[in-house]
């Protein structure tokens, strides 16, 4: 039987505004250059879609589950370029007209969603006069969520959530972990790489984060780096600023390594 083959991915970097349309005029070429350097699977920063001038913007761009612009962009892509496209986060509807759900979707090959999950762990800052609170129009998810790929098992999780180790444990033994993001400048200089890496260490496996990274037309500033990591914590390839890709394998071969070298997973005492 032949040995698993690497699986190429990639992350897209965007500097996102308020308009929807522009957002995705924006994202569009970056996926297609992603898929042309041979990624079957390409992840969306976070608010990939809308980044407005303030946290209420979302709701007026708001989603059914199931249609609009987004969601059909999202599988439009995904078909035209027959990969797996995952939608950073698309805001839908709740039964909280003040509030979305903020859903990171996943597209197969053939346009279809495979994957849904509603962001958990919702975040809040306060430094001075940077001030932020996910909670005042984000519903909360409670619900964790994986999909299968060629490469194994990927797991879902969205910026914030990266400060949560116990969340990744809950989805068992993963080959990749997805993290789109829109992480603060302040936040993503003190603990971006610092966080990444410690993810992927301690679940030995891949772990791809796609980033806002730049100057938004609100003034906001989002830290970038969206990073491509392997299962011994080292950066495959990684873009600084701007709009952008990163692209590399997740190779079974590198992951079995890791894994017989130091098996740490086999050393679970809780689990």
């Amino acid at each position: 039987m032949p040995a698993p083959q690497p699986f190429r991915v990639a992350a897209v970097q965007t500097v996102s505004g308020g308009d929807v349309a522009a957002n995705l005029a924006q994202a569009e070429p970056l996926v297609a250059a992603a898929a042309a350097r041979g990624a079957r699977l390409v992840v969306l920063p976070e608010y990939f879609g809308i980044l407005g001038a303030r946290a209420t913007d979302k709701l007026a761009v708001r989603e059914q589950d199931g249609t609009g612009r987004q969601q059909e962009w999202l599988a439009a892509q995904a078909r035209e370029h027959g990969i797996w496209l995952v939608g950073g986060t698309v805001p839908l509807a709740c039964d909280d007209p003040g509030r979305v759900r903020s859903a990171c979707l996943v597209h197969g090959p053939e346009g279809a969603r495979v994957a849904r999950y509603d962001k958990i762990h919702l975040f809040a800052f306060a430094q001075g006069d940077e001030r932020y609170d996910e909670g005042k129009t984000i519903e909360p998810g409670s619900a964790l969520a994986a999909f299968e790929a060629p490469c194994g098992r990927v797991g879902l999780s969205v910026c914030y959530d990266l400060r949560f180790p116990e969340l990744y444990r809950g989805l068992g033994e993963l080959a990749l972990i997805l993290v789109p993001a829109a992480f603060t400048a302040t936040t993503g200089a003190a603990h971006w790489h610092l966080l990444l890496r410690a993810r992927a260490v301690e679940n030995q496996c891949y772990v791809l984060a796609a980033a806002q990274g730049g100057e938004h037309p609100n003034g906001r500033r989002t830290y970038g780096h969206s990073l491509l990591i392997d299962p011994w914590g080292e950066i495959v390839d990684e873009c600084a600023e701007g709009p952008g890709i990163v692209v590399g394998d997740v190779d079974p071969a590198r992951l079995a390594e890791v894994r017989a070298q130091l098996p740490a997973l086999a050393h679970r005492v809780f689990r």
